[in-house]
């Protein structure tokens, strides 16, 4: 921890700065007292003797958190901060970075705390409690496609960082987002008309057959072809239907989801591709990639008092498919037909959340106990063809096998890989918070997963079946608040499960770290974190965080097989401050500064054959800012800058070294008296050139040396766009 320390002693000056920008001189002369707001879409200030609503982005957690760094995002954050898809909207997650390196039809790539998540490994994702990562999945382990929300239906999210809740699992111990949906939306009608081929109609409204009773129907229509040569021509189609009744603490809702999509794909192409002429900055080289995708869902939700506690319950079912036409390397393989690769995943899975809170006074101490358990199964068939142009199954397979070259056989009815597989996963868990005095606030948490995994191969006729069992102790110390602030220790166990396909060697180079040993159902990490949060200062919120974070083993994306698989351990050390601040009232400044060391343990590079400790597409830093403008009149929006740090390319080497990128994105909207609104949404307002995702692997291009050439793989952002939208309330 020594490193860390020392950076965060020299990020004193840094903070300070951060502050002093957000806070005008004028408060802090006047020294005027904050109000603790409610955990509501409003925080209230009292100056003067009157009483005024100002934006607000996040709920005051002050005397209710257990960590500095969790947190709830309102609906008005999600209102009027501007998206160009819904998966930005975790964008809005201190920290947090979601980018797009493939296309509108597979899921975004997420990176938060010096993780480069891929697409959801360690990041745990919810939507009306019903859990999106897919374990075991075609793409990635974890793979958390969004693409089924629709953001009006949105109603808040709730955030974890790191293994300290007894109530999350899986996937979830760097991070968490709980996504709430409305129970009741205004009628209206939205038209989005955007450049690069974007347009969207969205519809919806509620009914209500009974005075506490709720129907709401939505539906979304959307468009896109983006700056891609050739056009993507996506399309999709979301569908909601939400019945609710009563209170959120007396009442009962059921929801059923619906997507489909499809559309072309524009993977990262090799930079000197572009360099040479072969194609232009949006072009591809095989534009046969593609992608179809469906989800269909229903989840209810159940939260009724029951003695003297409180019960949550809840239930979904989802059945979801999807297909991607991926060709990262080209002719590396197969110099005659192409590398291209067709993924198949179908997916059924069904489970259940439920927890039970009670209240008491023990001692003279007030107490909450939780006791609560989830269970999850899957059933899922997974596949992956050598195709051509997507429609051709060529016989023969390939896969690389590190130094030993690569590996290549027959087909098996068109399949490289076809794999049955069952997942069953049962978690109990406790949680206990007691008030040991008004300023001594202490929790603690034991949670066990249990996961029994099966898996039989249709190609090789191989298969395994095993289970294994993980306690994981958790627990923070919240002290304060003194002034309005709070100090937090926490300390706690997490995992995330790996792709069963390797744990049982039924797939080559699937999940198998190398000469690191066999590889388990369920990696532990350990983390702890230190921090505060504090409303000393009027109007202004403030929330830092110290970091570590180590992991069993690091999951790593294999270009070849476009998939993810176990790597070495490490370690993350890092720091995060937040800031909100509210000078008038109807404005927001925010700002979001992460620092981070990734770094890969150094006992265990020698078996991973790492020649240094630097771990791939781990950010350094992620910075953000952003305005809010909510009741300025008619007139309300957003502005926000991101900011993505450097990062290494190639897993245990410092260099070759990506620049990361920085974008700004503008939202300004304006309502008239007669129930229309007027939007313009501005994106990648400066038209930077940088790139939304780099690697650094070895492809071939047609006529290039046999062994390929090692070299960077693009994807651009998009350049600047805009969207009107015109929206009608009745």
């Amino acid at each position: 921890m020594g490193r860390i320390w020392e950076a965060c002693l020299r990020g004193l000056a840094t903070i300070v700065c951060a502050a002093l920008w957000l806070v005008p001189s004028a408060v802090l002369a006047r020294g005027e007292a904050a109000t603790p707001a409610p955990a509501s879409d409003t925080l209230e200030a009292e100056p003067a003797g009157q009483q005024i609503v100002v934006t607000a982005s996040r709920a005051d957690l002050l005397g209710r958190a257990a960590t500095a760094s969790e947190g709830s995002l309102t609906r008005r954050e999600v209102a009027l901060r501007p998206i160009y898809r819904p998966s930005e909207l975790f964008e809005s997650i201190p920290g947090m970075v979601v980018t797009v390196h493939s296309g509108e039809g597979k899921a975004p790539q997420y990176l938060i705390r010096g993780f480069n998540l891929d697409h959801g490994t360690d990041f745990a994702n919810f939507v009306d409690d019903m859990p999106v990562n897919r374990p075991t999945n075609a793409h990635g382990q974890g793979y958390s496609d969004i693409g089924f929300l629709i953001p009006q239906l949105v109603g808040g999210i709730d955030f974890t960082k790191g293994p300290y809740f007894a109530g999350v699992g899986d996937f979830g111990s760097v991070a968490s987002a709980h996504t709430r949906l409305v129970d009741e939306l205004p009628a209206q009608a939205v038209l989005t008309i955007g450049s690069n081929g974007s347009q969207s109609l969205f519809a919806g409204g509620t009914l209500h057959p009974a005075p506490d009773r709720r129907l709401l129907a939505a539906v979304e229509l959307t468009h896109y072809d983006g700056p891609w040569q050739p056009r993507q021509n996506f399309q999709k189609i979301n569908a909601a239907l939400r019945y609710s009744q009563g209170t959120k603490s007396d009442g009962l809702s059921v929801t059923m989801l619906f997507t489909r999509s499809g559309g072309g794909l524009t993977t990262d192409v090799p930079e000197r591709a572009v360099d040479a002429g072969l194609i232009g900055r949006f072009g591809t080289l095989d534009p046969s990639d593609h992608s179809a995708t469906s989800r269909y869902s229903v989840s209810a939700h159940l939260d009724k008092p029951v003695g003297a506690g409180q019960l949550g319950f809840s239930a979904y079912a989802v059945h979801s498919t999807m297909t991607l036409w991926n060709n990262f390397t080209h002719f590396l393989f197969d110099p005659q037909n192409g590398d291209q690769e067709q993924q198949d995943e179908t997916r059924t899975t069904f489970g259940f959340a439920g927890s039970y809170s009670v209240r008491a006074t023990i001692a003279g101490m007030m107490t909450e106990t939780v006791i609560g358990a989830q269970l999850r199964h899957d059933t899922v068939l997974v596949d992956r063809k050598h195709t051509m142009g997507r429609t051709t199954v060529l016989p023969t397979c390939q896969a690389a096998l590190g130094d030993e070259g690569v590996l290549t056989y027959a087909a098996v009815n068109g399949n490289c890989t076809n794999d049955r597989v069952h997942l069953l996963s049962l978690a109990p868990w406790v949680q206990e918070t007691v008030h040991v005095t008004p300023w001594l606030r202490v929790t603690g948490g034991l949670r066990l997963d249990n996961l029994r995994a099966d898996d039989r191969s249709l190609v090789t006729g191989t298969g395994g079946a095993g289970s294994q069992a993980l306690w994981q102790p958790k627990g923070s110390i919240a002290l304060g608040p003194w002034a309005k602030t709070e100090l937090y220790f926490s300390i706690g166990r997490g995992f995330h499960s790996n792709d069963v396909r390797g744990v049982f060697g039924t797939v080559p180079n699937v999940g198998i770290p190398l000469a690191g040993g066999a590889t388990p159902l369920l990696s532990t990490t350990n983390g702890m974190e230190l921090g505060l949060r504090s409303d000393a200062i009027a109007r202004l919120s403030l929330q830092l965080a110290l970091f570590q974070q180590d992991f069993g083993s690091e999951l790593i994306y294999n270009a070849d097989l476009g998939s993810d698989e176990a790597g070495a351990p490490s370690r993350r050390q890092g720091l995060e401050l937040s800031a909100q601040y509210h000078p008038f009232r109807w404005l927001e400044l925010n700002t979001d500064l992460a620092f981070s060391r990734p770094r890969y343990r150094s006992g265990s590079l020698a078996a991973f054959g790492l020649a240094g400790p630097y771990i791939s597409d781990a950010p350094n830093f992620i910075y953000s800012a952003g305005i809010l403008v909510d009741g300025l009149g008619r007139w309300s929006g957003g502005l926000q800058w991101r900011r993505l740090g450097t990062h290494p390319l190639v897993d245990g080497q410092r260099f070759p070294q990506a620049a990361g990128y920085s974008e700004w994105n503008l939202d300004v909207a304006y309502a008239l008296p007669t129930g229309w609104q007027v939007q313009l949404g501005l994106f990648n307002v400066f038209d930077s050139r940088g790139l939304a995702a780099d690697f650094f692997y070895t492809s071939r291009l047609a006529g290039e040396p046999a062994e390929g050439v090692a070299g960077y793989q693009n994807h651009p952002l998009e350049p600047r766009a805009a969207r009107i939208v015109l929206t009608r309330r009745f």
